[in-house]
């Protein structure tokens, strides 16, 4: 599928006639509207103009309502899907792939779904034949957003647990070269946001009904940290707050960390019992206490350098800045309308935003702290954002509604402008950069 053409600069004849006949009789009514269309001069700040790519860049996309997975190569032609892969096993079942996520190495695609039966799977995929190396894995309830760690040895999982009681959800903790679940800490009710910091040393999700960022030892894979974002509230919470705590415990492995020879050995370690599995019925029907949310965090994404953490606040249409060391917020960013997905840029220099209820783009200078870009993507409801390696080229995935294709646009974030977009199933949502090559002639 071709993508949009890269602009092109040339003036239609009639807009011409329109400026030559406004020059000659400045008083006319034609005047006045070529004045009101003039665009102003640019300003010395102003993004330089779209120049073509020089490299080829590859990113996957899932579709979550057609059981699909796109390969999209972008370059100096556009964009287009250079390869559909069919995702889970059941024909009669829609599986719905929600998260992905590629190793340090490029080597592997690792890719949660969210339904199925009983619930979603971690499957393992080979990049470049794009075949699977182990069968899927059950996780928790409805697996969505997931990370690796910089080792390549570990993904977490955020159990979101969709359909299941309002009760505290897991995250899953999964030994890659084995593909066997380690350890299921308990969090929050509907965790969301997956994201590990540079070091490999700590996890970071957001609880869209809690109000929480979570802080996980990634070496202990404990909760080491709560954070509240409720409006008023913000603050440390107590590392227990809110979790629910199945069995006496957090669900962690005392023995976990990236030793490798101590990973194969060690046997899986789970909580005694997942509340979201279990349900409130079996959890002697106790209701976790739950107030209505003023922030509804559906991501947490560490900054490039690892001091801070940027936090989505959906339903408060604000991005918060977490300072790590003081643990305390730095920053807020003021979004248009539903901050969903987060990224910031290899260089450090840009954050990445997807407003889902907005279906828009916007990129914020970290710098200053300033929002630059705020852009109409092509289609309904923002999902995910994938940033190159060269922090160059952004690409936003966007579900669409009903039978409408879901799109991937792509963004030159130097010149702050859509230059390509491209036509996938239905409900793209998570996605993630591959790599990128020089472009041959």
């Amino acid at each position: 599928m071709a993508s949009t053409a890269f602009p092109h600069k040339a003036l239609p004849f009639a807009a011409v006639a329109a400026a030559l006949l406004a020059a000659a009789h400045p008083g006319t009514a034609t005047a006045q509207a070529a004045r009101r269309a003039t665009p102003p001069a640019r300003p010395a700040s102003a993004p330089p103009p779209v120049a073509r790519p020089t490299q080829n860049y590859w990113v996957y996309v899932g579709a979550e309502s057609a059981d699909k997975m796109h390969r999209i190569r972008f370059g100096p032609a556009g964009a287009e899907v250079e390869k559909t892969i069919p995702v889970g096993e059941q024909a009669a079942e829609m599986e719905g792939p929600h998260g992905l996520i590629i190793s340090p190495d490029a080597r592997f695609l690792y890719l949660t779904t969210g339904h199925g039966t009983p619930a979603g799977k971690l499957w393992k995929y080979e990049l470049g034949p794009d075949t699977l190396v182990a069968p899927g894995l059950p996780l928790g309830n409805f697996p969505a957003s997931l990370d690796v760690t910089p080792d390549g040895l570990y993904t977490m999982s955020s159990n979101f647990n969709l359909h299941g009681d309002m009760i505290p959800s897991t995250i899953s903790v999964v030994y890659t070269p084995t593909m066997t679940e380690m350890s299921r800490p308990v969090t929050c009710t509907m965790p969301h946001g997956s994201r590990i910091t540079p070091d490999g040393l700590a996890h970071y999700s957001g609880c869209m009904m809690d109000d929480q960022l979570v802080e996980i030892d990634a070496r202990s894979f404990e909760v080491s940290r709560r954070f509240s974002l409720a409006k008023g509230k913000e603050g440390a919470l107590e590392k227990t707050a809110g979790a629910m705590l199945a069995g006496g415990g957090d669900g962690h492995d005392a023995h976990a960390g990236h030793d490798t020879a101590a990973s194969a050995a060690r046997p899986a370690v789970r909580p005694p019992i997942d509340p979201a599995e279990a349900g409130a019925a079996a959890m002697g029907g106790m209701k976790h206490d739950m107030v209505p949310n003023s922030c509804s965090p559906t991501w947490a994404q560490p900054s490039a350098d690892g001091k801070s953490v940027f936090v989505a606040c959906n339903k408060a249409d604000e991005i918060v800045e977490v300072d790590r060391a003081k643990w305390a917020i730095a920053r807020r960013f003021k979004t248009g309308r539903g901050p969903y997905n987060l990224t910031v840029t290899p260089d450090g220099k840009l954050l990445l935003v997807t407003l889902k209820q907005g279906a828009m783009f916007e990129i914020f200078d970290l710098a200053s702290g300033h929002s630059v870009m705020q852009a109409k993507n092509s289609t309904t409801v923002a999902h995910g954002v994938a940033v190159s390696r060269d922090s160059r080229y952004a690409f936003v995935s966007s579900e669409g509604v009903g039978a409408a294709p879901g799109k991937v646009d792509v963004y030159d974030l130097k010149a702050r402008a859509r230059v390509a977009t491209v036509d996938v199933a239905q409900q793209a949502g998570g996605i993630a950069f591959w790599k990128q090559e020089p472009a041959t002639k």
